[in-house]
């Protein structure tokens, strides 16, 4: 195994030196810290864990448990998360088990802060058994004591009926998962409900397509069903990009034309909704802005982890092609 000890011989360097260029301390010069990076790396130098834990009481490890909910935006926002956190030298552990299963092997790793998501069931006692662990959960607004970074979903769907109203649309449809056991999805739902009815807007009961969840198929069917019915929608709002994806499809398939015929709004600030079919305009936190933030809260919980409550982001609107005025009838 190689050693501190046998870079410094190698690089012709004091012990002290390596131990701080590793580190990224910044009293190490950048020429003599590079010089040292590339030995090491040369030698195929691995940090001892348990070492450098004695040293600093840190592992330099953040645990993750993944999402029951597979979504692509979510899988975007862990992405750039653990982006975040290697440019600050942590690295991150994910774990698809049970949270019990989860946070056990979690403080076996004793990693230094834990990420957990909303859609888990959060038990108050089974976190707390996390000894000096700190937690943060995403998604998860008022269902947990935890500290949170969330994103206020309604006001992103408030902006898109805004949009779509603006440009005409008098006869909107919602595509999502209206499920009472999803808090974060009937957020959506109702600010969708009470913002269409602040601004004059009369629903149908077919409004919300009835889906029961947020992926590709669903957005699929939901949108077949839309333009099944006797008085189509000129507009859609949907829940997320897999969605959203499913939903352009079946307009292609159906040779409903987008934004000539039908516009459509979605939830998700990714980079891909640059690429779809049709450029999306989309609502929403942009991804790498969300990101940031969960990893500035780890970060800040690490070091004083009595001092984060909740972190709110605010959605913004990116206008692109997907949406035009409501074509007049002839």
């Amino acid at each position: 195994m190689v050693t501190i000890k046998d870079i410094a011989e190698q690089a012709g360097v004091s012990f002290s030196t390596v131990s701080k260029a590793l580190r990224g301390s910044s009293l190490v010069q950048e020429s003599t810290k590079r010089h040292i990076l590339a030995i090491a790396e040369q030698m195929g130098y691995q940090p001892n864990m348990a070492a450098r834990s004695l040293v600093s009481k840190r592992t330099g490890a953040i645990g993750v448990l993944w999402p029951s909910i597979e979504r692509a935006a979510l899988t975007a926002l862990l992405t750039g998360l653990n982006d975040k956190l290697e440019q600050e030298g942590y690295t991150t552990l994910l774990s698809i088990s049970r949270m019990e299963s989860a946070v056990a092997a979690f403080r076996r790793f004793q990693v230094d802060a834990m990420l957990v998501f909303g859609d888990k069931q959060l038990d108050p006692g089974l976190i707390d058994k996390r000894a000096s662990i700190p937690v943060l959960a995403y998604g998860a607004a008022g269902g947990t004591s935890l500290p949170t970074v969330d994103v206020n979903r309604g006001q992103a769907i408030r902006l898109a009926v805004r949009h779509l109203v603006g440009l005409g649309h008098r006869a909107i449809a919602y595509v999502g998962r209206p499920h009472l056991d999803d808090p974060l999805q009937a957020a959506k739902i109702a600010a969708f409900r009470e913002e269409s009815a602040k601004l004059g807007l009369t629903l149908s009961d077919e409004a919300v397509a009835q889906r029961k969840g947020l992926d590709f198929h669903d957005g699929y069917l939901a949108a077949r069903e839309l333009l099944e019915l006797p008085q189509r929608p000129t507009a859609v709002i949907t829940g997320g990009i897999d969605l959203t994806r499913g939903v352009l499809r079946a307009f292609h398939e159906l040779g409903v034309r987008v934004p000539q015929e039908m516009s459509v709004v979605s939830y998700d600030q990714l980079p891909q909704m640059d690429s779809l079919d049709v450029p999306m305009t989309a609502t929403g936190v942009p991804v790498d802005v969300a990101a940031a933030a969960v990893a500035q809260a780890l970060l800040a919980l690490i070091e004083a982890p009595q001092s984060l409550a909740t972190v709110d982001l605010e959605p913004q609107l990116v206008v692109r092609a997907s949406t035009a005025g409501p074509r007049l009838a002839p």
